[in-house]
């Protein structure tokens, strides 16, 4: 009697991933392809293949874009993450339970408001008339209004309010893997509380530090309706300037070339994150 082989189950499961990965494919093909078309000004039609919309890119102001947009995606992923580490530390190592729920519903909760609402929101409090504004003034701490709105700053106070939901659930998940008996060792041959946190803690959570970091700057290098509506066109990040090129120029050919540079730096962070994290990874296995 021959035996089937059956199938493992976990197949079925994988063909929304891959119908995703080809529908991704699709787009990012037709986005390369519209990278080497020439822009007809005056109309959405394109013309035959070029190599000038790669050469435009050698300007000065889209090098400072490009600039601003790694040091805004910089500075949200470390605010963010000097911020989230000690809500994931304490959702992990809280020992009441309802003190683990307010904490998991205060960080998840922006998750389900829209991005829109959320940035309207920091409108309305970073503004000239906002809640900083006239908080400082009742203070008597100022007498004229600070100036947050439109600036590097209100931009970054925003996104890192955005990231600190992912960055914590990532923290956290690193924080939980950690064996308490490497804390307690420690303790038991004389480390300080302090001393326990930065040579035993921070050293076993540096992957999920790492993962945290570069994905919450990944995923800023998109931002696009928090630098549009914060910054006001003061503050361009690449995703606005596509916005620009693509939907008000009907340059599309450029703004391909735009979306192109920002997929590979995101996707060239992930790898570094990917070695970074092996590396870790190694040096405590042999340690």
């Amino acid at each position: 009697m021959m035996m089937t082989q059956q199938r493992p189950f976990f197949v079925p499961f994988l063909v929304p991933a891959v119908l995703v990965a080809v529908i991704f494919a699709a787009a990012m093909f037709n986005v390369f392809q519209y990278s080497f078309l020439e822009f007809i000004p005056g109309s959405v039609e394109v013309g035959g293949f070029t190599l000038d919309n790669f050469t435009r890119i050698n300007r000065p102001v889209y090098y400072w874009v490009l600039l601003d947009t790694f040091l805004l995606s910089f500075a949200t992923a470390f605010f963010a993450l000097v911020l989230s580490y000690p809500i994931s530390f304490a959702l992990v190592r809280a020992e009441k339970n309802w003190v683990r729920s307010v904490l998991v519903v205060l960080a998840i909760t922006p998750l389900f408001t829209g991005e829109i609402v959320r940035t309207y929101s920091w409108m309305l409090v970073l503004g000239t008339d906002g809640v900083v504004n006239n908080t400082l003034k009742a203070l008597s701490l100022i007498d004229a209004s600070i100036p947050i709105m439109y600036t590097r700053a209100g931009v970054v106070i925003a996104l890192v309010q955005f990231a600190m939901p992912v960055m914590i659930i990532l923290l956290a998940t690193a924080i939980s893997q950690v064996k308490r008996d490497c804390e307690k060792a420690a303790a038991n041959l004389g480390a300080t509380p302090n001393t326990v946190f930065w040579r035993v803690t921070i050293p076993l959570t540096m992957p999920g530090i790492l993962s945290g970091f570069v994905v919450v700057f990944a995923w800023t290098m998109s931002a696009f309706s928090t630098p549009q509506l914060i910054g006001g066109g003061k503050v361009l990040m690449i995703s606005n300037v596509v916005y620009l090129q693509g939907f008000s120029s009907f340059n599309l050919p450029f703004a391909a070339v735009l979306s192109l540079i920002a997929l590979g730096a995101a996707l060239g962070s992930l790898g570094l994150m990917k070695l970074a994290t092996a590396r870790f990874e190694r040096n405590l296995a042999t340690a």
